[in-house]
């Protein structure tokens, strides 16, 4: 827990257990805690966190001073890189725009794998709140978390939404990763093909393909907020037509729930009711159904055909041949 302020965990370990317990010697750490690296009490030291004694025992300093001091040299360090990240950022837009390249700003072109590769892991790194992005079943220019910044950005809160192509699921060893991003509490889903492969970070920074070619890619990375809203709405629009990933076993995954199946000859009749006009209750009192009965199986129907509305599953209904 104490990492932010430079310490490692045998350091922290040392001084949590002089402060619980009061002073100590090198052996008596030892045989309380565990053995204690060459230089962690010296660590310790240096940030003013123990003294060491006449009688070769050391000290723990109060945390409400010590730690302080350090929370508080962190924060003035941690201030300064924002405003000399600020100064940076000011500087690059000036030389960009006195280059002629402005533009670059708001859509930038990025070749070769490991530029894209740190593209990806950059917008991972940089993300507050959400990310979302499309996977095709065509190998990936960056592996899942190979750079551990996704686990790190799950880890601050960033929710991660995935909609993958069902045939994904078919590359060997497609299994192991996804257990592992289900465990970090992804929300992943499956489709049968995805539009295209696509990053959107925040809903203001997003990575497109420019091409497949897996030897040598090419991709966009986008600013301009009128096309990273485009690309916001293909993803959510991806999501929605998407099912649940979920796991049935230690080394299997399911995709579902999914309505299986077809009307049946009184659905139809129920869709030609409701399409003619007739209310709920006409619809159960013209089928002699009961009123729930008639709800449940509309319910069903916008099911299958994915339909948020009556007025979608109308449409629906007469596209997938339902109703004449």
């Amino acid at each position: 827990m104490l990492a932010a302020i430079g310490l490692d965990e045998h350091a922290e370990r040392v001084y949590t257990h002089l402060v619980a317990h009061g002073p100590a010697s090198r052996a008596e750490l030892a045989a309380r805690c565990g053995p204690v690296p060459t230089g962690s009490l010296e660590l310790l030291q240096a940030c003013g966190l123990v003294a060491p004694g006449a009688d070769l025992r050391y000290t723990a300093a109060p945390p409400a001073v010590a730690l302080e001091a350090l929370l508080t040299g962190r924060r003035h360090a941690l201030r300064e890189a924002e405003l000399t990240a600020s100064t940076l950022t000011e500087a690059y837009r000036s030389a960009t725009s006195r280059a002629g390249r402005a533009d670059r700003d708001l859509v930038e072109v990025v070749a070769g794998r490991a530029a894209i590769s740190h593209r990806v892991t950059q917008l991972q790194a940089g993300a507050e709140h959400e990310l979302l992005a499309l996977v095709t079943g065509r190998h990936q220019v960056v592996a899942a978390d190979e750079t551990g910044a996704e686990s790190a950005a799950v880890e601050r809160g960033v929710t991660y939404r995935v909609v993958l192509e069902r045939r994904a699921l078919d590359e060997p060893g497609a299994a192991q990763p996804l257990f592992e991003a289900m465990d970090r509490q992804q929300h992943i889903r499956v489709v049968e093909q995805v539009p295209t492969k696509l990053i959107v970070a925040d809903r203001s920074l997003a990575l497109v393909p420019l091409t497949d070619s897996t030897a040598d890619p090419v991709a966009l990375v986008v600013r301009a907020p009128a096309l990273v809203t485009v690309f916001t709405v293909l993803f959510e629009q991806t999501w929605e037509w998407a099912h649940p990933l979920g796991r049935t076993g230690p080394a299997t995954v399911a995709v579902g729930p999914v309505p299986a199946g077809e009307p049946d000859e009184t659905d139809r009749r129920i869709l030609a009711l409701l399409l003619s006009g007739a209310t709920d209750p006409a619809v159960a009192k013209q089928l002699s159904l009961g009123l729930r009965t008639v709800q449940r199986r509309i319910s069903r129907l916008m099911s299958l055909a994915r339909a948020d509305t009556r007025i979608q599953l109308g449409w629906q209904a007469h596209r997938r041949g339902w109703v004449d």
